[in-house]
């Protein structure tokens, strides 16, 4: 009888157990852009060491049975209108907009693919120590909408590799957006922020009441 017994509270004590579970490591959080800024790790930087080789890209994107590296699966990810797939992932017509600048532009060759957080901005807040593989991950991040974004040659060039208490879009009306998803790139990848950097992420998100920021932890 008793084993009988202990049976059933073993059996019944399994059947409540998925409902108990933690939650997932990597679930998806949305929050205020003021409360996202202040949960940044705050720490001096430091690009001692860095050579943008570090960061193998771009590699076979997140299909390599498709023959496309992974600017141009950003390039066709992020297309207004479809290019063109040809031979060897050659790509052709289409039409983009970049949203740095509100600019449409016509030729794959005009665009270029600029990662959120810069690569060097990325070593400065964390990536000088991580693996070569977690880099690549990181250089190479589909994951996540706002880590690759393409926009004009010229505003990714203007950014170049500075953060925004250096830089922000030439369009004055995207940069709630820009700061959100700046802030969403770093906490997805447990970046820190030098202490000008927060406050000028302090200063804009003050004035973004409505603007939210969603991020996934990357893996």
């Amino acid at each position: 009888m008793l084993t009988t017994v202990l049976r059933g509270l073993a059996a019944a004590s399994l059947a409540v157990l998925p409902l108990t579970l933690p939650t997932p490591a990597h679930a998806v959080e949305t929050l205020p852009l003021s409360e996202a800024v202040s949960r940044l790790p705050v720490d001096a930087e430091s690009r001692d060491g860095y050579d943008r080789d570090a960061f193998k890209h771009w590699t076979s994107g997140d299909d390599p049975a498709d023959g496309c590296h992974t600017r141009n699966e950003v390039l066709i990810a992020e297309a207004v209108e479809p290019p063109t797939i040809g031979p060897r992932c050659r790509l052709s017509g289409g039409i983009w907009f970049s949203y740095y600048d509100q600019v449409e532009v016509t030729s794959a060759s005009g665009l270029d693919i600029d990662h959120m957080v810069p690569l060097a901005e990325s070593w400065d807040s964390g990536a000088s120590a991580w693996t070569p593989q977690r880099r690549e991950a990181y250089a190479n991040d589909q994951g996540a909408a706002a880590s690759l974004v393409a926009v004009t040659a010229r505003s990714n060039r203007s950014k170049a590799d500075q953060d925004p208490a250096e830089w922000l879009p030439p369009a004055g009306e995207v940069h709630c957006r820009y700061v959100a998803e700046w802030v969403g790139t770093k906490l997805r990848w447990n970046l820190s922020a030098d202490e000008a950097e927060v406050t000028a992420l302090r200063e804009t998100a003050a004035g973004c009441p409505d603007q939210s920021v969603t991020y996934e932890p990357a893996p």
